[in-house]
């Protein structure tokens, strides 16, 4: 197997694990940030990797579509981390759109793929999504809903880039006498 096919598979069962453990509804929204630099072994930001990123995006894209979830592209710092996602998602969750389009070095290659293969892109500031996955450490977790929950997959890395995940839940109020409802844990 070569090492495009194997980041593309270990892209493809973390998205799959991440999706069994996450409890998400339809509609939900998964931040990706990835850093293909990372994923081949160099330092966040240094070496973009359009081909790397091609493969993890069409690894990851359409097991979202198809399990009827929203996929948001996490940008890199060079556009303050904003985020790829298609305009249903944004009408639908009242997110701003802004004018901005990613590019490999200005952006980063991962998002810059998915504002390439959405039917109708658009770039918004911020989300609250309801799981997501950082391949290596570019810091999605402003972007998750209050409560994030770290979920350890079988995988901890994609290439050679940490792979972190997470979930949210809602938070617990009412203190040592309250009840939860064990289904939003």
């Amino acid at each position: 197997m070569n090492e495009l096919s194997q980041i593309s598979q270990q892209a493809k069962q973390a998205v799959q694990e991440l999706i069994s453990a996450a409890k998400l509804r339809q509609g939900d929204i998964i931040v990706i940030g990835c850093s293909s630099s990372e994923i081949i072994g160099s330092r966040l930001g240094t070496n973009s990797s359009v081909e790397v990123a091609n493969a993890v995006f069409d690894a990851i894209y359409p097991v979202i579509r198809d399990n009827g979830f929203y996929l948001a592209a996490q940008c890199c710092e060079h556009l303050n981390r904003a985020l790829v996602i298609e305009e249903e998602c944004a009408v639908k969750y009242g997110y701003e759109p802004v004018n901005a389009v990613p590019q490999p070095k200005a952006g980063g290659s991962f998002s810059t793929r998915a504002y390439q293969s959405f039917k109708a892109p658009v770039v918004v500031t911020e989300i609250k999504a309801s799981a997501g996955m950082d391949i290596g450490d570019v810091l999605i977790g402003m972007h998750l809903k209050r409560t994030a929950v770290p979920l350890r997959l079988s995988l901890n890395s994609i290439g050679q880039a940490h792979l972190v995940c997470a979930r949210t839940r809602p938070p617990f109020i009412g203190g040592s006498r309250a009840k939860y409802n064990e289904d939003l844990l």
